[in-house]
C-alpha cells in the first residue's frame, strides 16, 4: 500500500504433490490399490479446493525530509491472500478485506482495533472527512506502456509508466507486471483488487479504469513522489507467489474490534 501512504502525506511457492509412491495392501488376497488410489485422489482434490493464492511482497522507503519533518528509511512486508470470492491485503497496521459473496469491503485499523464496513460497489466519498472526499476526483492517473520487458525473479514482466497528478503532489511510478502467474489475474483485478485500490488510494472510477491498462499482476514498482521541492523514493517487489490453505480467520474482522460508520482524520493519517 505504498501509494496510499504517499497520498496521506499530502492531505508461487506453488503447491505440488511429488513422487509416485505406490501403496499396496492385500486383505485375504484382495487388491486394495484401487480404493486407496480413489481415496488419494479425493484427498488431493480437497487439498486443492481449500488452497488459496498467497503473495508476499516487501516495500522499501528511503529516508526523506518533507515539510520540516524527517523520516528514517523503513521496510514493510505486505501479505495478500486470494480466495474464490475473497481477498485479504494485510500489513502490520492495516488490513483490507473484500468479500464479493457478502458484497462488502472492510478496512481495518489494527492500532485502534476499529474497522469500517462498506458495501460494494464502493463509494469511498461517503466514508471520508470532507477534506479527503473533495480530493478523490482531483487525482488524475495516466498509464503508458513502456514497450520493454524485464525479468523480475521468476517472472517475465512488461513495463508501464504511471503518473498520478494530485495538484501540489505528483507521483511517478515504473510498474513491472506479469501475466504468467498461477492465478487468473484479470478476474482478480476485476472482482477484487480494483476495490482494494479504490479504497486504500481513495481513487475515483476513472483513475481505477486507467490503472486497469496495466496488463498482469504487478511484480515490481519503483516509485518517486515530488511535493513542494521535496522528493520521496520507494520500491516494492513481490518475493513469493504460492498456493496453500489460508490461515483460519484471515478473511474476517478480528474478534473484539469496534465498527465505525466513517473514517476520522486520525484514522486516515495513521493507516
Amino acid at each position: 500500500m505504498i501509494l496510499d501512504r504517499f497520498a496521506r502525506r499530502e492531505g508461487a511457492r506453488r503447491l505440488s504433490i511429488s513422487g509416485n509412491r505406490r501403496i499396496i495392501l492385500r486383505h485375504h488376497g484382495g487388491d486394495m490399490k484401487k480404493p486407496l488410489s480413489i481415496l488419494f485422489i479425493a484427498v488431493l482434490a480437497v487439498a486443492f479446493a481449500n488452497a488459496d493464492t498467497f503473495i508476499k511482497q516487501t516495500t522499501h522507503t528511503d529516508a526523506f525530509t518533507m515539510m520540516g519533518q524527517s523520516q528514517p528509511a523503513r521496510d514493510e512486508i505486505q501479505e495478500i491472500w486470494i480466495g474464490q470470492d475473497q481477498m485479504a491485503t494485510v500489513t502490520k497496521s492495516t488490513t483490507v478485506l473484500v468479500d464479493t459473496k457478502r458484497n462488502v469491503l472492510d478496512m481495518i485499523n489494527h492500532a485502534n482495533k476499529t474497522y469500517v464496513e462498506m458495501p460494494l460497489p464502493l463509494d469511498m466519498s461517503q466514508y471520508l472527512p470532507p477534506q479527503f472526499a473533495q480530493m478523490m476526483g482531483a487525482t488524475k492517473v495516466t498509464v503508458t506502456p513502456k514497450g520493454t520487458s524485464q525479468q523480475v525473479g521468476d517472472w517475465k514482466c512488461e513495463g508501464y509508466d504511471v503518473l498520478m497528478d494530485m495538484g501540489m503532489m505528483k507521483i511517478k511510478m515504473v510498474s513491472w507486471a506479469a501475466t504468467e502467474v498461477p492465478f487468473d489475474w484479470a478476474q482478480v483485478q476485476e472482482k477484487l483488487s480494483s476495490h482494494v485500490m479504490k479504497a486504500s488510494m481513495r481513487l475515483d472510477d476513472a483513475a481505477v479504469a486507467e490503472f486497469k491498462k496495466i496488463k498482469g499482476f504487478q511484480i515490481k514498482a519503483d516509485i518517486g513522489m515530488e511535493m513542494m521541492g521535496s522528493e520521496m523514493k520507494a520500491s516494492t517487489t513481490v518475493n513469493e507467489i504460492s498456493t496453500k490453505p489460508a490461515p483460519a480467520g484471515i478473511y474476517a474482522v478480528p474478534a473484539g474490534y469496534t465498527k465505525q460508520d466513517k473514517f476520522s482524520m486520525q484514522d486516515l493519517m495513521k493507516q
